[in-house]
C-alpha cells in the first residue's frame, strides 16, 4: 500500500463513519481490508483504492467501513452505567415522567445489541413499577452486519459469560446448543436502526437518556464536540447522557455538565449540574451486581 492510498482510505474512513487513522495503522488497514478487496474480487488494497476511487460502488464503500468499525462490545460493559441506570436515572425519570408516563432510550453504535439488551434487563428487573409505562430503547449502529446480528439476539457461550449475571442468563435466554438466545420479549422491546453520527439526528426524535459510550474515543476533536452539541438537542433538560469509562465532554462542549458523584453520567448544561443532588438507592433485588 502506497502513501498515497492509504491517505486516501484514511480521509474516506473520516468523511464515512468520522473514523480517525494515526499515521501508524497501515497495518490495521491492510489486515482488515485485504479479505474484502479479495472478496469483492481484487487482488491488492491499491485495486480496492482503485474501485472506491471510481465512487460508484456503494456497496464496496460500506464494506470497507464496516470492516474498518470496531465492534466490542459486552452485557453489563463497566458495570457503572448501569448501576447509575438503576440507582438515579430511572427513579427519577419515573417520578418526573409520572404523567405521561413514557421514556425514550438511545443506544448509540449499539454494536450486536448487548448494551441495549442490558438496558432492557434493568428495565425488566423494575417489575410493576413500570407496568402501564410506554419505553422504547433504540439501538443504532453504522454497521448492518452488527444490526442483523443484534436483532437475532443469539450469542456464543463466551458471548454470555462477559458480564452477564448467571440469574440473567437463565431468567432470560434460551440455550441452543452451543449458544444462547434471547428471549422474543427482550427482543420486542428494542427498535434497531442503520443510522451514522454523522449524520442529522432530526429523525431521530428526542431522548430522555442516551447511552453513547465508546464511540467518540474513535474521532477527532471537532467531530466530537459536533456529536455531543446534536445529542443535547435531542434531550429535554432534565435528560441524562452516558459517555464511556475514557471518555469527558470536558474541553469539547458546554451544552452538558457532569451529575455530581456519577461517574461517566451528564445532564444538559441548561439544568442544575448536580440534578438536585441525586437520590441514593438500594440495588434491587436480582438488579445488575
Amino acid at each position: 500500500m502506497t502513501p498515497v492510498e492509504y491517505d486516501f482510505l484514511r480521509q474516506f474512513l473520516k468523511t464515512r463513519s468520522g473514523l480517525v487513522l494515526s499515521n501508524e495503522k497501515q497495518y490495521l488497514i491492510e489486515s482488515r481490508l485485504l479479505p474484502v478487496a479479495r472478496k469483492n474480487g481484487l487482488q491488492s488494497i491499491g485495486a480496492l483504492v482503485s474501485k472506491l476511487r471510481d465512487a460508484r460502488d456503494g456497496v464496496l464503500g460500506e464494506a470497507v467501513v464496516e470492516a474498518m468499525t470496531t465492534n466490542e462490545s459486552f452485557f453489563f460493559r463497566d458495570k457503572v452505567p448501569f448501576d447509575h441506570l438503576v440507582q438515579t436515572i430511572l427513579p427519577d425519570l419515573l417520578e418526573k415522567r409520572a404523567s405521561r408516563r413514557q421514556i425514550r432510550i438511545w443506544c448509540a453504535a449499539a454494536s450486536t445489541g448487548q448494551e441495549p439488551y442490558s438496558i432492557a434487563m434493568c428495565l425488566k428487573e423494575f417489575g410493576a413499577r413500570l407496568a402501564g409505562w410506554r419505553i422504547e430503547i433504540v439501538g443504532t449502529d453504522i454497521s448492518n452486519e452488527v444490526l442483523e446480528r443484534a436483532k437475532a439476539g443469539v450469542y456464543s457461550q463466551f458471548e454470555v459469560q462477559r458480564g452477564l449475571p448467571i440469574q440473567h442468563l437463565l431468567k432470560y435466554f434460551t440455550q441452543n446448543g452451543d449458544t444462547w438466545t434471547i428471549s422474543h420479549e427482550l427482543r420486542s422491546m428494542v427498535q434497531w436502526k442503520k443510522f451514522n453520527l454523522l449524520e442529522s439526528f432530526a429523525a431521530l426524535g428526542q431522548f430522555d437518556v442516551v447511552f453513547c459510550r465508546n464511540v467518540l474515543i474513535y474521532f477527532d476533536q471537532p467531530t466530537k464536540s459536533d456529536i455531543l452539541n446534536r445529542i443535547a438537542k435531542t434531550m429535554p433538560p432534565d435528560g441524562y447522557l452516558m459517555l464511556g469509562a475514557a471518555e469527558t465532554v470536558v474541553g469539547l462542549t458546554e451544552a452538558f455538565k457532569p451529575v455530581a458523584d456519577r461517574r461517566g453520567l451528564y445532564g444538559p448544561a441548561a439544568a442544575p449540574a448536580e440534578k438536585a443532588e441525586p437520590r441514593r438507592f438500594a440495588m434491587l433485588s436480582g438488579g445488575v451486581a
